[in-house]
């Protein structure tokens, strides 16, 4: 992650912060969030099932493909220097566009949006954030997500 001066965090306001590398969604990962979410439906888990639905084959779970995000932007966040931590804040909108079949790969693109200093040593990042399936025209998902970092 890029840790800059505070005072340059808004340089980078509206800035094509880059991409993740890509990752390959598979079934263990698919099997894996059912397993830790309780959610089974047999769009994710059943691939004998998922071949005779409109998709035809399994998907991933959105809120498996929005669990992404943390591990995607290490690389990409722009970050005020000398954070001592930082906190999920949520989301300001999402919207889940196409899923994500089984053995897809996807990357994630940023860009932040606004920063915002809600106290003394604490600044609201906001980042556009885009999951995108290779080979599609359009991503799985976009979110407008809100991080608070304490510096």
């Amino acid at each position: 992650m890029p840790f800059v001066p505070v005072s340059e965090l808004n340089n980078y306001i509206g800035k094509d912060l880059g991409h993740s590398d890509w990752l390959t969604i598979d079934q263990a990962r698919i099997d894996q969030f059912a397993e830790c979410t309780g959610d089974h439906q047999f769009i994710h888990v059943d691939p004998e099932k998922a071949r005779l639905t409109p998709f035809g084959t399994t998907i991933a779970h959105g809120f498996l493909s929005l669990s992404l995000i943390p591990k995607l932007s290490e690389n990409l966040a722009v970050l005020p220097q000398g954070m001592k931590m930082g906190v999920n804040y949520g989301l300001d909108s999402l919207r889940f566009i196409q899923p994500v079949p089984v053995d897809s790969r996807v990357r994630l693109a940023m860009t932040l949006l606004e920063v915002t200093e809600k106290n003394p040593g604490q600044w609201l990042l906001k980042n556009r954030c885009t999951l995108e399936i290779e080979g599609q025209a359009k991503p799985a998902f976009v979110a407008e997500t809100l991080a608070l970092c304490f510096v």
